[in-house]
C-alpha cells in the first residue's frame, strides 16, 4: 500500500474528512469529527510510514504480541491506539482490516443522530 492507496481507501468510507489539525506533516482522517487514522507524510517520504489506529484494548494487546510492526500508539492513549508500521510483518490486507476496525469503533461511538446524518449523505 502506498500513500495514494491509503488516502483513497480512507476517503472511500462514508463520512470521512481529511485534516491537518496538528501541523503540516500529520494527515488525519476523521468521521463525525473524530479521528480514526493519522499518519506522517514525512515518514512516507523517508520510507518508514506508519499509521496510528484506534483499537479495542484487548485486541490491541493481542495484535502487539502477534506482530512486530504493531506497537502502542505513538503520542496517543496506549490502551486504545496502536501504531502500525508499513512494509513489515503486517500485510496490506491486514492493514485495511485494522483501518476498518478503527473506523467502525469511531463510527459506532458517534451519536445516532450523527450516524444517520452521515448515512443520509452517502
Amino acid at each position: 500500500m502506498n500513500i495514494q492507496q491509503l488516502y483513497e481507501y480512507c476517503q472511500s468510507k462514508k463520512g470521512v474528512t481529511e485534516h491537518f489539525p496538528f501541523d503540516e506533516d500529520t494527515l488525519v482522517f476523521k468521521v463525525g469529527g473524530k479521528l480514526f487514522c493519522l499518519t506522517s507524510l514525512k515518514e512516507w517520504e523517508n520510507g518508514t510510514p506508519s499509521l496510528n489506529l484506534k483499537c479495542e484494548p484487548e485486541k490491541a494487546l493481542e495484535l502487539r504480541a502477534q506482530f512486530d510492526a504493531i506497537l502502542p500508539g505513538y503520542h496517543m492513549s496506549k490502551i486504545h491506539w496502536n501504531t502500525v508500521a508499513f512494509h513489515s510483518d503486517v500485510s496490506d490486507k491486514m492493514m485495511r482490516e485494522l483501518i476498518d476496525h478503527s473506523y467502525e469503533l469511531i463510527f459506532s461511538s458517534l451519536t445516532k443522530k450523527i450516524q444517520s446524518e452521515i448515512d443520509l449523505k452517502t
